[in-house]
């Protein structure tokens, strides 16, 4: 990988309104050289929901392609999900990915620990023994189903000073559901999941968390009361921080199509939802946009709506996306953007730069084409778009890694 030469011409000053300068991301000895117009310096994306399938998933996704995917989209920093075989529930598990990041990785990868062993929510995991280890815990991928587990679990984060994350979902209240309960899925004959089932856990969850003192983020939010929730918890002084994804700001159900690269978990909710998920990102309610970025198999998601696996990719879309239909359009501005994907899951989950840059430029526009991800998952809503915006160098820990 190439050393970094000079830096010109590339736009800062965004960076430096958010009171980052070039040396907080580069050191003097790191250089780049870029003479195009209209290309512009970012801080490296951080993104603390990405699931890259190892150790027990190679089929799917690798850390090395999803790391390499990750430098694609312009980030430096990932949070990977601990939906693996074996789960890291424990230390020794835990090894066997860090061994693999170590390894592999091109890009600052921190795993997750699980909150329960197995992720099957009986018993605790050796949150303990993962602390040091991990960036905070989580089961994501099943909501924690006790209240009397979630409550154990946020005291013990509590006292290690972790963060508990939580997938939010009541499984009394899915009634076999794949899409949103809604218009879509009404006049299409699919079995909807409910609002419910998020915000319902959530509403637990932030009175467990007021009651223990815990640090509490919330996963993937979909719906408006969601934001409602989580909004009026911060008015009463709860800490608790929330992310929602590309998809869900600028897709709803009316977008869907008897494809299975629609299919994610939450679903695409109403337009509604949309809406409030966009005012939670412009009042500060939303603190972080990250991707979920959840690999299949081809077969896995070629079954359509209802019998694919849940989950698309995202981390090689989410800023043309973000740009294209957010910023250009005047909805959000481009400095939110960079608050929700760089600097804000940095605060919150102490995640330092360590020399995390990207170069863009914005004004290449080009068609989503999956076939050339870097990830080896290729479903994504948003195949055949045109977008704006193309990550032209990633840096970190001053080399080339895109």
């Amino acid at each position: 990988m190439q050393k970094l030469t000079e830096l010109k011409k590339a736009d800062t000053t965004q960076l430096s309104a958010l009171g980052f300068s070039v040396s907080d991301l580069f050191s003097k000895k790191d250089v780049c050289s870029f003479d195009k117009e209209g290309y512009i310096f970012l801080p490296g994306f951080c993104d603390v929901h990405v699931h890259f399938r190892e150790p027990g998933f190679s089929y799917k996704e690798t850390i090395a392609t999803g790391s390499r995917s990750a430098a694609r989209g312009g980030y430096t920093a990932v949070c990977t999900m601990p939906n693996l075989n074996p789960v890291p529930d424990s230390k020794e598990n835990l090894d066997i990915q860090l061994k693999l990041i170590e390894e592999n990785a091109v890009v600052r990868v921190l795993p997750y620990g699980s909150i329960t062993r197995g992720q099957r929510g009986e018993e605790l995991s050796d949150m303990e023994g993962m602390s040091a280890f991990t960036v905070a815990f989580s089961d994501d991928g099943r909501g924690v189903q006790s209240e009397d587990m979630m409550r154990r679990a946020m005291k013990k984060a509590k006292a290690l000073k972790k963060i508990i994350v939580a997938h939010c979902e009541d499984n009394s209240l899915l009634f076999g559901g794949y899409i949103h309960d809604g218009e879509y899925a009404r006049t299409h004959g699919h079995k909807g999941i409910s609002s419910a089932s998020e915000y319902k856990q959530i509403e637990r969850d932030l009175r467990l968390a007021e009651e223990v003192g815990c640090a509490y983020h919330v996963c993937h939010i979909s719906t408006k009361e969601s934001v409602e929730l989580i909004r009026a918890a911060k008015k009463r002084g709860v800490d608790v921080t929330a992310e929602t994804a590309p998809h869900y700001l600028v897709m709803d159900d009316a977008d869907l199509q008897e494809e299975g690269r629609f299919k994610m978990n939450p679903p695409l909710r109403g337009k509604e939802d949309r809406l409030a998920l966009i005012e939670g990102i412009q009042d500060g309610t939303i603190d972080m946009i990250a991707t979920d970025h959840a690999p299949h198999s081809a077969e896995e998601k070629s079954r359509g709506l209802e019998k694919s696996a849940f989950g698309i990719v995202g981390l090689e879309t989410a800023f043309p996306v973000l740009y294209t239909r957010l910023v250009k359009t005047g909805i959000i501005s481009l400095e939110t953007i960079i608050k929700c994907l760089a600097i804000n899951p940095r605060k919150r989950f102490s995640i330092p730069f360590e020399g995390g840059a990207s170069v863009w430029d914005l004004n290449a526009k080009y068609t989503v084409d999956p076939e050339e991800f870097l990830s080896m998952g290729k479903a994504t809503p948003f195949t055949g778009e045109e977008v704006f915006g193309k990550c032209i160098r990633t840096v970190y820990g001053g080399k080339v890694v895109w």
